[in-house]
């Protein structure tokens, strides 16, 4: 997979200005460059804006701490270039985000309802590798 290792950068992005006025998570304005890994049956999932790494085997349940106070019972599926994350908050609900790489794109969809927001949401992310 010519996309392993490739740093991707963020380009543009849609609805996410919607979402963070409707929702005040100031964090979405982040836009990581992000890279990834492999290593046998393991990934390595690394968001460097944010200094966020996960580590992960296709379809195996993890606990997750997201932005540093908030746990999800996360499960990353592989399927061929798609990554799909599901992040379980519990009473919360629950996102998605849907990764599609190529050797010099990557696209991210995320979707999710959670108990904090008012509607359910999308927004798209996309990147293009800078090396």
């Amino acid at each position: 997979m010519a996309y392993f290792g490739k740093n991707f950068t963020f380009e543009k992005d849609e609805n996410v200005d919607e979402l963070i006025n409707a929702t005040g998570l100031d964090f979405l304005k982040n836009k990581p460059s992000q890279v990834i890994e492999k290593d046998g049956d393991s990934y390595k999932l690394i968001l460097k804006t944010v200094n966020h790494e996960i580590v992960f085997k296709s379809g195996v349940p993890f606990v997750e701490l997201v932005r540093g106070t908030l746990e999800s019972k996360t499960t990353i599926t592989v399927d061929g270039d798609t990554f799909i994350q599901v992040q379980d908050f519990g009473s919360h609900g629950t996102l998605t985000s849907k990764r599609e790489y190529s050797a010099d794109q990557l696209k991210v969809v995320c979707a999710g309802r959670l108990t904090f927001f008012v509607k359910s949401f999308y927004f798209t992310l996309f990147s293009v590798s800078a090396a």
